[in-house]
């Protein structure tokens, strides 16, 4: 029998998605539809501090407290946050138990990665999904964090927060994002302020809804064909990357397209591209690039969104409904992220 090719992505996602659930998801016990959201921040919520990437340095840790308390929140270090093992912060196992006890911690109301780096790909198999599910809070980050994000999405179902690490510039632009967001729970449109900095650039244009995922895209290329991954049918995908030459940014959009997961989103978005290069000539430039995956996909999608190793970024929910315009380069919320 023959089936059409939106019918083969759609049974493919689903049995990609199965291999993905947790246990108890599994096993009948928690329904995989169910999209858990996290508890909103209230002033004098303790906010838990966690290094499960790249090496942490003794001297931010009076910084990040005073930022936590600037927003009425208090600080909880993760019992290993100032290991060291090479250039990471501590061993796998020390890493993943910080992020796993600071779920289990009935005090800790939120969850804020320190930095990124390198490691939390070493960590995924060891993290309690289950766990995790059982105690749905905001957890938060960006580059390396992308594949915690991602995992605890995709095997826990829950909203995680692509936005800035604790140890981030907190610009007026993101506490105001943050307040709104993690505080309020409002359902708010994110469009650029008016900068030349953060320029959009139309590829394709029009509107559409999804679920939206994504996050930096050397982690994310690195983590296809891992069980960590949430089911891409009809997604709104969003990516960004630091320090990379332009034939690198084409090899991981090429290695996402032949992995089948360009072809099931709605929607494309990509952030800023920091400090990347033409390299070595002749080059594409990166809306060259850009245009030769995206275009034939027939979707909306831009270039430019204030997502990425930015001062000034956007907090985006991964795994909420929202609605996007290439033509404004809006992202508009459907619903409130936190409950």
């Amino acid at each position: 029998m023959m089936i059409n090719r939106r019918q083969f992505l759609t049974t493919l996602g689903l049995a990609t998605l199965g291999t993905q659930m947790p246990p108890l998801i599994a096993q009948g016990e928690l329904s995989p539809n169910t999209i858990l959201k996290p508890s909103r921040l209230q002033v004098g919520d303790t906010v838990g501090l966690i290094a499960p990437a790249g090496v942490f340095e003794p001297k931010y840790i009076e910084v990040v407290k005073q930022y936590l308390k600037e927003l009425g929140l208090k600080a909880k270090l993760g019992a290993h946050i100032l290991d060291r093992y090479g250039y990471l912060a501590g061993k796998d196992a020390d890493r993943a138990a910080d992020v796993n006890a600071m779920f289990s911690d009935r005090s800790v109301k939120a969850i804020i990665t320190v930095r990124g780096g390198w490691g939390c790909n070493r960590i995924l198999p060891l993290l309690n999904y289950p766990l995790i599910r059982s105690h749905p809070k905001i957890i938060m980050g960006y580059s390396d964090i992308t594949s915690l994000l991602l995992a605890i999405n995709a095997r826990s179902q829950m909203i995680t927060f692509h936005g800035p690490v604790a140890t981030s510039t907190w610009s007026p632009f993101m506490l105001d994002y943050l307040k709104r967001i993690l505080f309020d729970g409002e359902a708010v449109t994110m469009q650029n302020i008016n900068t030349s900095e953060v320029r959009v650039e139309a590829i394709a244009p029009g509107k559409a809804r999804g679920k939206l995922v994504g996050g930096n895209l050397s982690v994310l290329s690195a983590m296809v064909g891992s069980p960590y991954l949430p089911s891409w049918y009809k997604s709104i995908l969003f990516v960004e990357d630091t320090n990379e030459d332009i034939y690198r940014v084409d090899r991981m959009l090429t290695q996402l397209k032949n992995a089948g997961i360009l072809n099931q989103i709605s929607g494309f978005i990509f952030g800023q591209c920091t400090d990347c290069s033409l390299g070595d000539e002749p080059s594409f430039t990166l809306m060259q690039v850009l245009q030769d995956h995206i275009l034939p996909l027939s979707i909306p999608a831009w270039y430019g969104s204030m997502i990425g190793h930015i001062k000034d970024k956007f907090i985006l929910p991964i795994g909420l409904e929202v609605e996007i315009d290439a033509d404004t380069g809006t992202i508009e919320l459907l619903e409130a992220a936190v409950n």
